[in-house]
């Protein structure tokens, strides 16, 4: 798209990342993307996010990024200068090619960020960086050092980054999920409704869990699940083979698909990633939460907390998730009250209000 003022878009945390992009897209900026193709070593299925982008017709690259944190993977750590020499490549002929056009690197964080941005600076490219979580994990804080402007997600954030170029703008929420109506869940009072869900690229432990306790489930709720389309685990493959009335399989919910799900569900059963927390309170969606147990900096745990401070979660670590405290939690869960958090709508229009701002 000649002449077109250019953004490179990069970082972890794609669901909020492309609710952004894509408006930008309609109002006529070019966005070039920047992620992971395969979501593990091994893999052969396309991630959800290359789905996504690609579904959104926006150019993807496939950077072969690696990390440092709590791996001993050779892959992963031979991968930390690949990642960066990739970056830069194709970053300088882009340079090149778009001159003036290229206007800047918007990032989401996570360790996929950190060759992108540290590149861009080298190569003079502008970066404004968000922060989805509570805390401030590795990836970001050294992102944050070359980041023109940081936009963060949760008021308690602000303490974590430089006050001179922090900004609270809440987290960009998805067109789908503000048009979710109460109006819209029909759910019957025999056959509640369970959306298990764990991740974009799903959760083969808690896959596993829900496959053994099925028998119990669906005799008591109707069962809808995201189980990703990892071809290592081939958990969807699984699921075919359980298919019954009350128990639904998907290896991935795109956006509409996903808030109809939503709307239908009275208990989430989830990870605990910053988007999905963030969505969920919004909604006063009750849940049982499973964080990551290696997440860094213990982020999806802080993320759970904030549901269960609410009144909103239940809390179960992975080393004591069974089919009996799935079983448990659950029943727990709907006892809760659903009553939204007071969080910002409006995190898209206030994203994008900064990204236009700084790179105009």
């Amino acid at each position: 798209m000649p002449n077109s003022p250019t953004l490179i878009f990069t970082g972890g945390h794609h669901t909020s990342a492309l609710a952004v992009a894509i408006t930008l897209q309609r109002q006529g900026w070019h966005i070039i993307w920047f992620g992971h193709r395969y979501s593990m070593w091994g893999d052969t299925s396309d991630s959800g996010e290359y789905r996504e982008v690609m579904a959104a017709k926006i150019k993807f690259v496939d950077l072969k990024a690696g990390k440092f944190h709590r791996t001993t993977n050779l892959r992963q750590l031979i991968l930390i200068p690949v990642g960066f020499i990739q970056a830069f490549i194709i970053l300088r002929q882009l340079k090149f090619r778009l001159k003036s056009d290229l206007k800047g690197i918007v990032s989401f964080g996570g360790y996929l960020a950190v060759p992108v941005v540290i590149t861009g600076w080298l190569l003079g490219i502008p970066v404004i960086t968000h922060e989805q979580t509570v805390t401030a994990g590795y990836a970001n804080r050294v992102i944050a050092l070359f980041a023109k402007k940081i936009a963060l997600s949760w008021p308690t954030s602000l303490a974590l980054y430089p006050k001179t170029k922090s900004f609270l703008t809440g987290l960009p929420l998805r067109p789908e999920i503000l048009r979710i109506k109460s109006s819209t869940h029909n759910s019957r009072a025999d056959l509640k409704t369970i959306l298990v869900i764990g991740g974009k690229q799903g959760a083969h432990t808690l896959n596993q869990v829900v496959f053994t306790s099925l028998p119990q489930l669906i005799t008591k709720y109707r069962i809808v699940h995201q189980t990703g389309s990892s071809s290592v685990h081939a958990d969807y493959q699984q699921a075919l083979s359980l298919q019954s009335p009350n128990y639904t399989p998907y290896d991935y919910l795109f956006p509409k698909e996903f808030a109809a799900a939503l709307a239908q569900a009275d208990v989430v059963v989830s990870r605990s990633g910053a988007h999905s927390v963030y969505e969920y309170g919004f909604l006063g969606k009750r849940c049982v939460l499973v964080p990551i147990p290696r997440s860094s900096h213990q982020e999806q745990m802080k993320n759970a907390q904030i549901l269960v401070n609410h009144g909103l979660a239940i809390l179960v670590p992975q080393d004591t998730l069974s089919p009996r405290s799935l079983l448990t939690a659950i029943h727990q869960a709907e006892k809760l009250t659903s009553a939204p958090l007071s969080i910002p709508a409006d995190g898209q229009e206030k994203l994008i209000q900064l990204i236009i701002q700084t790179f105009s």
